[in-house]
């Protein structure tokens, strides 16, 4: 049996199953949001660089996508010998998640880049015996590649306007190469923190900012350019040079990050969502 095969499980199951992948889904999108501190981001303390968001309406964003991450790990479960039709299910499902986003927050953008890259994961992960972090991602990226015939050939999103300007991969660059970045940057880094007896909430903030480190932020692109993009990868690798956040050091340098991404008035909103993919694997490959 191969990672690709579905899992064989009878057929009044298969909703529990679903619903549980999208429990997981959404819990790590709030457990993002509510994660505190975060450079430029929305946390418990504030808006971070933002004007139009708080950490209630982000969650209130995660949960209203519930229904929708159900949807595709239920796809995933049932469609699992055409991914080609398991691509434009979910990318339909997707669109109405969407639009379920918008109406919970008022017409905010809260999570469009989450919706793709936590609904590829979802999917993957309910289609697949595995549970092992790297070979879901390898599977969400085979999807990802998949081109879906119901999608608008151009969005006019910043993020899209981002990548063409810069020439950066965004969102579904990262989820076409099998989210590299969760893969090798965020889960480690969490494991590593981890071991070292860092905080839970520590951990966490140190996977963001391995991923910040690294990352084409189409986030930070969109609003500030590559000046903005600079100062968030050389911060990011100086608190991680320091050890991290929970040591005094790199406490420090988090603050003098956290005080030139709020100059700037921008936040590395492409950095959060895969962080929040990387919570969302962890949950799965230990058994949460």
């Amino acid at each position: 049996m191969t990672a690709r095969d579905p899992i064989l499980i009878p057929a009044d199951a298969a909703p529990d199953l679903a619903l549980a992948l999208a429990d997981h889904a959404v819990a790590a999108l709030v457990d993002e949001a509510m994660l505190t501190p975060k450079p430029g981001l929305v946390d418990l303390r504030g808006a971070g660089a933002h004007r139009d968001l708080s950490w209630p309406l982000m969650c209130a964003s995660a949960c209203a996508l519930r229904p929708a991450f159900g949807q595709m790990a239920l796809a995933g479960l049932l469609i699992a010998d055409d991914d080609a039709r398991l691509r434009r299910r979910i990318g339909a499902i997707g669109r109405d998640g969407e639009a379920a986003m918008m109406a919970a927050s008022g017409g905010v953008n809260t999570h469009r880049g989450a919706i793709w890259a936590l609904g590829l994961l979802v999917t993957a992960a309910a289609g697949s015996t595995e549970r092992e972090a790297r070979t879901i991602a390898a599977h969400a990226g085979r999807l990802a590649r998949i081109a879906d015939p119901g999608a608008p050939s151009t969005t006019g999103h910043k993020g899209e306007r981002a990548c063409i300007e810069h020439g950066v991969g965004g969102a579904r660059g990262q989820a076409r190469a099998g989210f590299p970045h969760v893969i090798d940057h965020a889960l480690p880094m969490l494991t590593l923190a981890r071991a070292r007896g860092d905080a839970e909430h520590h951990a966490r903030v140190n996977a963001l900012l391995a991923v910040m480190a690294t990352l084409d932020d189409t986030c930070l692109l969109a609003r500030g350019g590559r000046k903005a993009l600079d100062a968030a990868q050389d911060g990011a690798r100086r608190v991680l040079a320091c050890g991290g956040i929970a040591t005094p050091n790199g406490r420090r340098a988090f603050d003098v990050l956290e005080a030139r991404l709020r100059r700037l008035h921008v936040s590395p909103g492409g950095a959060a969502d895969l962080l929040a993919a990387a919570l969302l694997l962890d949950r799965i490959e230990r058994g949460e």
